[in-house]
Protein backbone atom coordinates (compact mmCIF):
# COMPACT_ATOMS: atom_id res chain seq x y z
CA UNK A 1 0.00 0.00 0.00
CA UNK A 2 1.25 3.32 -0.94
CA UNK A 3 -0.09 5.43 1.70
CA UNK A 4 0.94 6.60 4.97
CA UNK A 5 -1.41 8.76 6.63
CA UNK A 6 -4.70 8.68 7.00
CA UNK A 7 -6.93 11.90 8.27
CA UNK A 8 -10.08 10.79 9.85
CA UNK A 9 -13.02 13.09 10.17
CA UNK A 10 -14.67 13.33 13.54
CA UNK A 11 -18.58 14.04 13.74
CA UNK A 12 -20.84 11.63 11.51
CA UNK A 13 -17.87 9.90 10.33
CA UNK A 14 -16.85 7.57 13.39
CA UNK A 15 -20.44 7.19 14.30
CA UNK A 16 -23.00 7.12 11.96
CA UNK A 17 -25.55 10.10 10.89
CA UNK A 18 -28.36 7.78 12.79
CA UNK A 19 -27.51 8.19 15.93
CA UNK A 20 -28.82 11.78 15.87
CA UNK A 21 -25.82 13.52 17.65
CA UNK A 22 -24.68 15.72 14.93
CA UNK A 23 -28.05 16.78 14.85
CA UNK A 24 -28.21 17.82 18.31
CA UNK A 25 -25.37 20.13 17.71
CA UNK A 26 -26.55 22.09 15.30
CA UNK A 27 -30.03 22.52 17.74
CA UNK A 28 -27.58 23.80 20.19
CA UNK A 29 -26.05 25.71 17.27
CA UNK A 30 -29.63 27.04 16.83
CA UNK A 31 -30.07 27.79 20.79
CA UNK A 32 -26.48 29.35 20.49
CA UNK A 33 -27.65 31.66 17.86
CA UNK A 34 -31.11 32.67 19.65
CA UNK A 35 -30.22 33.23 23.03
CA UNK A 36 -26.71 34.89 22.48
CA UNK A 37 -26.96 36.72 19.23
CA UNK A 38 -30.56 37.54 19.49
CA UNK A 39 -31.23 36.11 15.61
CA UNK A 40 -34.74 35.28 14.76
CA UNK A 41 -35.81 32.32 14.69
CA UNK A 42 -37.33 31.86 11.69
CA UNK A 43 -33.95 33.19 10.01
CA UNK A 44 -31.50 31.07 12.21
CA UNK A 45 -31.48 27.77 10.05
CA UNK A 46 -31.00 30.27 6.87
CA UNK A 47 -28.25 31.57 7.88
CA UNK A 48 -26.97 28.61 9.80
CA UNK A 49 -26.81 27.32 6.48
CA UNK A 50 -25.31 30.50 4.54
CA UNK A 51 -22.48 30.48 6.81
CA UNK A 52 -21.16 26.62 5.96
CA UNK A 53 -21.82 26.65 2.46
CA UNK A 54 -19.52 30.35 2.35
CA UNK A 55 -16.97 29.88 5.37
CA UNK A 56 -16.39 26.02 5.80
CA UNK A 57 -18.20 26.16 9.26
CA UNK A 58 -20.89 27.92 10.88
CA UNK A 59 -18.64 29.26 13.54
CA UNK A 60 -16.22 30.84 10.87
CA UNK A 61 -19.15 32.53 9.78
CA UNK A 62 -20.16 33.25 13.07
CA UNK A 63 -16.70 35.12 13.58
CA UNK A 64 -16.76 37.18 10.80
CA UNK A 65 -20.25 38.37 11.10
CA UNK A 66 -20.73 38.57 14.93
CA UNK A 67 -17.32 38.28 16.57
CA UNK A 68 -18.44 35.63 18.89
CA UNK A 69 -16.19 34.13 21.51
CA UNK A 70 -15.31 31.04 19.51
CA UNK A 71 -14.49 28.85 22.59
CA UNK A 72 -17.51 30.02 24.38
CA UNK A 73 -19.48 28.84 21.18
CA UNK A 74 -17.53 25.66 20.81
CA UNK A 75 -18.17 24.98 24.68
CA UNK A 76 -22.12 25.38 24.13
CA UNK A 77 -22.45 23.44 21.01
CA UNK A 78 -20.82 20.41 22.20
CA UNK A 79 -22.44 20.21 25.75
CA UNK A 80 -24.34 17.05 24.84
CA UNK A 81 -24.74 13.61 26.67
CA UNK A 82 -22.45 11.42 24.49
CA UNK A 83 -22.83 7.92 26.09
CA UNK A 84 -26.65 8.73 24.88
CA UNK A 85 -25.55 8.79 21.57
CA UNK A 86 -22.54 6.82 21.16
CA UNK A 87 -22.29 2.89 21.09
CA UNK A 88 -18.53 1.65 20.74
CA UNK A 89 -18.65 -0.40 17.67
CA UNK A 90 -15.73 -3.63 18.27
CA UNK A 91 -15.55 -4.09 14.24
CA UNK A 92 -14.77 -0.70 13.61
CA UNK A 93 -11.64 -0.44 16.62
CA UNK A 94 -10.34 -3.51 14.99
CA UNK A 95 -10.06 -2.42 11.60
CA UNK A 96 -8.44 0.99 12.36
CA UNK A 97 -5.89 -0.81 15.17
CA UNK A 98 -5.12 -2.80 12.14
CA UNK A 99 -4.03 -0.20 10.16
CA UNK A 100 -0.48 0.11 9.18
CA UNK A 101 -0.97 4.04 8.93
CA UNK A 102 -0.70 7.27 10.88
CA UNK A 103 -3.75 7.42 12.07
CA UNK A 104 -4.84 11.28 12.67
CA UNK A 105 -8.32 13.24 13.54
CA UNK A 106 -8.98 15.83 11.12
CA UNK A 107 -11.99 17.95 12.63
CA UNK A 108 -13.76 21.27 12.31
CA UNK A 109 -15.02 20.85 15.73
CA UNK A 110 -12.20 21.29 18.66
CA UNK A 111 -10.18 19.10 20.51
CA UNK A 112 -12.15 19.37 23.73
CA UNK A 113 -15.07 17.49 21.65
CA UNK A 114 -12.82 15.03 19.78
CA UNK A 115 -11.30 13.89 22.79
CA UNK A 116 -14.81 13.19 24.61
CA UNK A 117 -16.06 11.72 21.48
CA UNK A 118 -12.94 9.36 21.10
CA UNK A 119 -13.16 7.91 24.93
CA UNK A 120 -17.05 7.51 24.35
CA UNK A 121 -16.11 5.34 21.15
CA UNK A 122 -13.30 3.90 22.96
CA UNK A 123 -10.98 5.07 20.14
CA UNK A 124 -8.77 7.75 22.05
CA UNK A 125 -5.45 5.09 22.12
CA UNK A 126 -5.82 5.23 18.15
CA UNK A 127 -5.17 8.27 17.39
CA UNK A 128 -2.26 10.41 19.29
CA UNK A 129 -2.68 13.80 16.94
CA UNK A 130 -5.98 15.85 16.64
CA UNK A 131 -5.79 18.49 14.02
CA UNK A 132 -8.70 20.62 14.92
CA UNK A 133 -10.14 23.77 13.71
CA UNK A 134 -8.09 25.95 16.22
CA UNK A 135 -5.05 24.31 14.69
CA UNK A 136 -6.15 25.57 11.37
CA UNK A 137 -7.15 28.57 12.00
CA UNK A 138 -8.26 31.24 10.36
CA UNK A 139 -9.14 28.29 7.81
CA UNK A 140 -11.35 24.83 7.93
CA UNK A 141 -11.93 22.12 6.13
CA UNK A 142 -13.09 22.60 3.08
CA UNK A 143 -10.50 24.92 2.34
CA UNK A 144 -6.60 23.90 0.94
CA UNK A 145 -5.00 26.11 3.36
CA UNK A 146 -6.35 23.49 6.38
CA UNK A 147 -5.13 19.58 4.09
CA UNK A 148 -1.63 21.71 3.68
CA UNK A 149 -1.62 22.56 7.55
CA UNK A 150 -3.01 18.90 8.61
CA UNK A 151 0.04 17.43 6.39
CA UNK A 152 2.36 19.07 8.09
CA UNK A 153 0.95 17.91 11.58
CA UNK A 154 1.16 14.73 10.23
CA UNK A 155 4.67 15.49 9.16
CA UNK A 156 3.92 14.08 5.90
CA UNK A 157 5.35 16.10 2.77
CA UNK A 158 3.43 14.01 -0.22
CA UNK A 159 -0.41 14.50 -0.32
CA UNK A 160 0.04 11.34 -3.24
CA UNK A 161 0.73 9.50 0.08
CA UNK A 162 -2.38 10.62 2.61
CA UNK A 163 -6.19 9.64 2.43
CA UNK A 164 -8.93 11.93 4.07
CA UNK A 165 -12.10 9.66 5.05
CA UNK A 166 -14.81 12.23 5.50
CA UNK A 167 -19.02 11.86 4.86
CA UNK A 168 -18.89 15.35 3.39
CA UNK A 169 -18.24 15.09 -0.06
CA UNK A 170 -17.52 18.87 -0.61
CA UNK A 171 -14.09 17.77 1.75
CA UNK A 172 -13.66 14.42 0.16
CA UNK A 173 -13.51 16.54 -3.17
CA UNK A 174 -11.07 19.09 -1.77
CA UNK A 175 -8.97 16.41 -0.16
CA UNK A 176 -9.01 14.65 -4.09
CA UNK A 177 -7.99 18.18 -5.12
CA UNK A 178 -5.14 18.62 -3.10
CA UNK A 179 -3.33 15.29 -4.29
CA UNK A 180 -4.88 12.92 -1.23
CA UNK A 181 -7.08 9.98 -2.07
CA UNK A 182 -10.08 10.48 -0.64
CA UNK A 183 -12.56 8.07 0.43
CA UNK A 184 -16.35 9.40 1.22
CA UNK A 185 -18.03 7.94 4.65
CA UNK A 186 -21.71 6.98 4.17
CA UNK A 187 -22.32 7.24 0.33
CA UNK A 188 -23.39 4.60 -1.93
CA UNK A 189 -21.70 6.08 -4.91
CA UNK A 190 -18.74 8.56 -4.77
CA UNK A 191 -19.89 9.66 -7.55
CA UNK A 192 -16.57 12.10 -8.74
CA UNK A 193 -16.30 13.76 -5.37
CA UNK A 194 -14.23 10.83 -3.83
CA UNK A 195 -11.74 8.13 -5.02
CA UNK A 196 -13.73 5.26 -3.01
CA UNK A 197 -16.80 5.27 -0.61
CA UNK A 198 -17.73 2.77 2.16
CA UNK A 199 -20.59 2.18 4.85
CA UNK A 200 -19.30 -1.08 6.65
CA UNK A 201 -15.88 -0.62 8.25
CA UNK A 202 -14.99 -3.96 7.25
CA UNK A 203 -14.64 -2.70 4.07
CA UNK A 204 -11.94 -0.22 4.39
CA UNK A 205 -9.37 -2.72 4.23
CA UNK A 206 -10.32 -3.88 0.97
CA UNK A 207 -10.20 -0.36 -0.64
CA UNK A 208 -6.77 0.19 1.04
CA UNK A 209 -5.77 -2.89 -0.51
CA UNK A 210 -6.83 -2.36 -3.72
CA UNK A 211 -4.64 0.83 -3.92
Amino acid sequence: MRFTTIFFDLDDTLYPSRVGLWSAIKGRMNDYMREHLNIPEDEISQIREKYFLQYGTTMRGLQAHHNINTDEFLAYVHDLPLKDYLIPDPLQRSVIASLPTRNLIFTNADNSHAQRVLTALQLDDLFPIIVDVNAVAPYCKPMPESFKIAMKAADENDPAHCIMIDDINRTTRAAKNAGMFSILYGGVNANGDADACFSNWHELSGILESQ
